[in-house]
């Protein structure tokens, strides 16, 4: 009976100790699992933190390089206006624009009338449109150097100019192009010269011509040449000193141009106009968004 009843005893033990093995094995398998599930989700929220990251820091677009523009009129010195336009050299006339901020122009006209022999005409306008950086179309050095493009491309397409030639230019801005012919009106042969110039953001246009009228000799083209370079220079310098820069004469290397859907008008509008005795300048084109209406 003794035996009978510790065999029992025994037989009970065993059962029970059995019985609380079993919770203690399923706790600790149950932490095992949550632990391993929360690591592989941690993994993958910090990775896709991190990819989320990436991304946006690759769509930052650069700041454009100069937040701002000179006076048109006060492009130029004193000196250089007297030499190029010597009748005319205070003369300047603003051309309207709707953001100062990122598009200006200004034109002078000169006069110098000599009676029966005849007499000398000369036309300056300088036009200056900024670029700013855009998150969807690019840097605004990029846009720049587009419509640059596309505006030298169209000072070569002018209707009725004859001896149409185009060279690049060295030493202007980071690059230029130079783009010279002859337009016949009734007064006389106008002899062109554009040089379309960007630095960094900013492209700068130089527009002259001259003319002998009543019988006077045309101005030489190598003459007239001369002065745009000289003109073009001063306007790119007066982009870098109203930004708060030094010499900018030859300033960055970047020449990637490439033709601009944004380039809403033809310089060949404006390059023209010198003909009609003093008219104004094409102040049209799409630099930024807060200047995207046509004047």
């Amino acid at each position: 009976m003794h035996r009978s009843v510790q065999r029992h005893r025994q037989r009970l033990t065993r059962i029970l100790a059995g019985a609380a093995a079993v919770p203690v094995m399923l706790v600790a398998s149950g932490c095992s699992s949550d632990s391993g599930g929360s690591g592989d989700d941690a993994k993958k929220d910090s990775g896709a933190s991190a990819s989320s990251s990436a991304t946006e820091a690759a769509a930052v677009v650069k700041e454009a390089t100069y937040a701002k523009l000179p006076e048109p009129c006060k492009v130029f010195a004193s000196k250089t206006l007297k030499e190029l336009v010597p009748e005319g050299a205070k003369s300047g006339k603003e051309g309207k624009s709707e953001d100062i901020g990122t598009r200006g122009n200004c034109s002078w006209d000169s006069l110098d009338n000599k009676g029966v022999k005849g007499s000398q005409f000369r036309w300056l306008n300088v036009s200056l449109l900024r670029f700013e950086s855009d998150q969807s179309r690019g840097t605004g050095e990029k846009l720049a150097s587009e419509y640059y493009a596309k505006h030298a491309e169209d000072a070569r397409a002018v209707e009725d100019a004859k001896n149409i030639k185009s060279q690049p230019v060295s030493g202007t801005g980071n690059e230029a192009t130079l783009v010279t012919y002859d337009l016949k009106k009734k007064e006389g042969t106008f002899r062109q010269q554009t040089l379309v110039t960007r630095v960094e953001n900013v492209v700068v246009t130089v527009d002259y011509n001259g003319a002998g009228l009543a019988g006077d000799d045309s101005p030489k083209a190598a003459d007239l040449t001369k002065s745009a370079e000289k003109a073009a220079k001063e306007a790119v310098q007066a982009v870098v000193t109203a930004n708060g820069g030094g010499d900018g004469a030859g300033a960055g290397s970047d020449t990637d141009a490439s033709p601009s859907k944004s380039a809403s008008k033809s310089a060949s509008k404006s390059s023209g106009k010198g003909s009609d005795l003093g008219g104004g300048s094409d102040d049209s084109a799409s630099p930024s968004k807060s200047a995207t209406k046509k004047d």
